[in-house]
C-alpha cells in the first residue's frame, strides 16, 4: 500500500520541526521531502514503553494493544513475569501469541525471577533451560528485571546462570533494585544490568546513571516517579526513558506515555528530549525495529494536532492506520481461558489469630509507593485472639495459596482506611495467590470464597453485597472489551473508596504487599518477609521465633 502524509515532522535527530511531506509504501518511509504544504498538524515518532507488565492492565495483550494506539504508542518493551509465575512457560508463549495476532509492536523479555523468591509459592518456575529456549525460540529482546539482588550481590548460581545465559547470546538485562547503593549497587552494575526503573529519588538515581546503568521514569497506577526524577533529563538525556510499569485498565484508558511527555511540556522541560525519552532512547538501547521518521525506517508515528496537549489523531504501525479520530482500527481478540485454581474454600477459624502477644508487627502501607515500613503497635484482643482495628486503621491482611492445599497467612496493615466490608484479589505481585483485608473476618472470609468461586480477579463485599470483576486468563486478564473492563475496575476502585479508603489505586497498593522484592516489609503466602534481612519475621516481635 502506498500513501503519503504530510504535516510539521518533528526531527529528534536534528532537533528540528519543519514542513514535510512522508511517502510511504510497503510499510516503509521511501521518502521524506521538505516542502510546505500549509498542513498545520504534526507528525511525531511513535512512542514506546520502555517497561510494562501488561498483564496489570487486566487486559490480553491484543486487547491492551487497542487501547494503547489512542496514547500514540505503538510499542511496549513487556515483562509476561506475572502469567509466567501462573503458568511459566506456557504462559509466556501465551503472551507472545496472542500479541502476533495484532498490529502493534510487542518486545517480550524473558522473566529472570519467577518465583521471585523461595519464600513465596508461585504456579510455576522458570529455570535456565526454560529461559534459553525461550530466547532461541521466541527470539525474546531481553532478559527482565532481575529483582533478585541480593542474589547478584551474594553471586547466586541460579540468577548468575541466567545473566551468563543473556549475555552470551547478546541480550540486553533489566534491572531492578530498590534503594541499591555503595559497594553493592557497583557489583549489580559491573554484573551488566543496564537499566533500573524503581529509583526513589534523583541521588540514587544519578549514582546509578554513573555507573552506566540507564534510568526509566515510572509513572504507574501505584508507583508514580515522575515528579522526583524528571529533572535528570536536562543534565542525561541520553539515559531516560519513560514507562508505565504497571497500569490499571481505568488509568491506561486515560493516557500512557504521551501524558508524560504532555506533563514535561507543561513544566518546561524540553520537546525534544521528552520524545527522545519516548522513542529515540528505548530504540537505540534495545535495538528495536521500530521508525524514527528516516527515510528507509519502519512507517511508525503518530499525528498530533498540537504538541503541548499531545492528543492523539492518528497512529501508523508500520504504514497500517491502526487509530484515527477516536477509533481504534484493531480487531477484538478472544482467546481460550487458561488458569490455575486448585484451592479449597476458607473458614473463619482458619484466619484466626491467637494473641501470643498485645504487640504486633503491621506493615504500614503508603498511596502511591510499593515500598513500606514496619510498624509496632499495641492491639486490643477479644477472646484472646487479635482482630481489626479500625480505630488505629489497622486490618486483618491474607494471603491464601491457590496453587496448593496450604494453611493461609495472616497479618495486619495499616494505612487503607477501610471502615467496613472487605476486599478480595487474585492479582498479587509477584506469584498472585490470593490476596484479602478487611474489617471483620466473616467478610474476609466470603470475599476469599467467591473469588476462589469465580476462579481469579476482584471482588468488593460491602451489607449490600457482593461486586466483582472476574479475570478468567490466568486470575490476572481477560479477553473483554477494554473500555467495559475500565469502567468496572473505576467502578470497584469508587465502591472501596465509599467504604473508607483514602488510596488513589486501592487495588494496586493491595496487590504489591505480597512482593517480596519492595523494602520494607511485605507478607506472601508463607507469611511475613522483611525485605531489607530477605528473611521471615514472626507477627509478634516480642517472641523469638525461627519461624514465619
Amino acid at each position: 500500500m502506498k500513501f503519503t502524509i504530510a504535516g510539521n515532522i518533528v526531527d529528534i535527530f536534528n532537533r528540528s520541526i519543519y514542513p514535510g511531506t512522508l511517502h510511504i509504501a510497503d510499510g516503509q518511509i521511501k521518502k521524506v521531502i521538505k516542502k510546505n504544504t500549509g498542513e498545520k498538524r504534526f507528525i511525531i515518532p511513535g512512542l514506546v514503553d520502555a517497561h510494562v507488565h501488561i498483564e496489570s492492565s487486566m487486559l490480553i495483550p491484543s486487547e491492551f494493544a487497542r487501547i494503547a494506539v489512542r496514547h500514540g504508542t505503538v510499542a511496549v518493551l513487556s515483562d509476561p513475569h506475572e502469567i509466567a509465575n501462573v503458568l511459566g512457560k506456557e504462559g509466556v508463549k501465551f503472551m507472545i501469541g496472542n500479541g502476533e495476532k495484532v498490529p502493534f509492536k510487542f518486545y517480550f523479555g524473558a522473566p529472570s525471577c519467577v518465583p521471585a523468591t523461595d519464600y513465596e509459592t508461585s504456579g510455576a518456575k522458570l529455570e535456565l533451560q526454560d529461559i534459553d529456549e525461550l530466547f532461541r525460540n521466541y527470539k525474546l529482546k531481553y532478559l527482565s528485571e532481575v529483582m533478585n539482588f541480593p542474589g547478584v550481590i551474594h553471586d547466586d548460581k541460579k540468577i548468575m546462570d541466567k545473566i551468563l545465559l543473556a549475555k552470551s547470546l547478546g541480550k540486553k538485562i533489566d534491572g531492578h533494585a530498590p534503594g541499591l547503593r555503595g559497594k553493592n549497587l557497583i557489583k549489580y552494575a559491573l554484573e551488566g544490568i543496564t537499566t533500573d526503573h524503581e529509583c526513589a529519588n534523583i541521588d540514587e538515581a544519578r549514582e546509578k546513571i554513573g555507573l552506566g546503568i540507564k534510568i526509566l521514569i515510572r509513572e504507574g497506577s501505584a508507583a508514580k516517579n515522575f515528579n522526583e526524577l524528571i529533572p535528570l533529563i536536562k543534565d542525561h538525556p541520553d539515559n531516560i526513558m519513560f514507562c508505565s510499569d504497571d497500569l490499571h485498565p481505568d488509568d491506561l484508558i486515560r493516557g500512557n506515555i504521551n501524558l508524560l511527555i504532555r506533563k514535561g511540556l507543561k513544566e518546561g522541560y524540553d520537546l525534544f528530549d521528552l520524545i527522545k525519552a519516548s522513542s529515540l532512547n528505548p530504540v537505540l538501547h534495545y535495538d528495536l525495529d521500530i521508525g524514527l521518521l528516516r527515510e528507509g525506517d519502519k512507517a511508525d508515528f503518530i499525528v498530533l494536532d498540537a504538541l503541548k496537549e499531545m492528543k492523539v489523531k492518528e497512529t501508523f504501525i508500520n504504514g497500517i492506520k491502526v487509530f484515527e479520530n477516536g477509533n481504534t482500527i484493531i480487531n477484538k481478540i478472544e482467546e481460550k481461558k487458561i488458569n490455575i485454581f486448585n484451592c479449597t474454600p476458607l473458614s473463619i477459624e482458619d484466619i484466626l489469630v491467637k494473641a501470643s502477644s498485645n504487640n504486633i508487627r503491621v506493615i504500614k502501607a503508603y498511596d502511591g509507593q510499593l515500598f513500606t515500613d514496619e510498624l509496632k503497635m499495641v492491639m486490643k484482643t477479644k477472646n484472646g485472639f487479635v482482630h481489626s482495628d479500625i480505630k488505629q486503621d489497622v486490618l486483618k491482611i491474607v494471603v491464601y495459596n491457590r496453587y496448593h492445599k496450604a494453611h493461609p497467612a495472616v497479618g495486619f496493615i495499616n494505612g487503607f482506611g477501610l471502615k467496613k466490608g472487605a476486599i478480595a484479589t487474585s492479582v498479587a505481585h509477584d506469584s498472585h495467590n490470593i490476596i484479602a483485608i478487611g474489617v471483620e473476618d466473616k467478610e474476609i472470609i466470603k470475599a476469599i470464597n467467591r473469588l476462589i468461586e469465580i476462579k481469579g480477579g476482584i471482588v468488593v463485599l460491602n451489607d449490600k453485597g457482593y461486586n466483582e470483576l472476574a479475570l478468567p486468563i490466568g486470575g490476572l486478564m481477560t479477553d473483554n472489551d477494554g473500555d467495559d473492563i475500565a469502567r468496572k475496575y473505576q467502578q470497584l476502585n469508587e465502591q472501596v473508596k465509599k467504604m473508607g479508603s483514602h488510596l488513589n489505586a486501592p487495588f494496586m497498593t493491595l496487590s504489591f504487599m505480597a512482593l517480596l522484592v519492595i523494602p520494607k516489609i511485605k507478607i506472601s503466602d508463607k507469611g511475613l518477609f522483611d525485605v531489607e534481612k530477605f528473611s521471615p519475621v514472626t507477627l509478634f516481635p516480642d517472641i523469638e521465633s525461627n519461624e514465619c
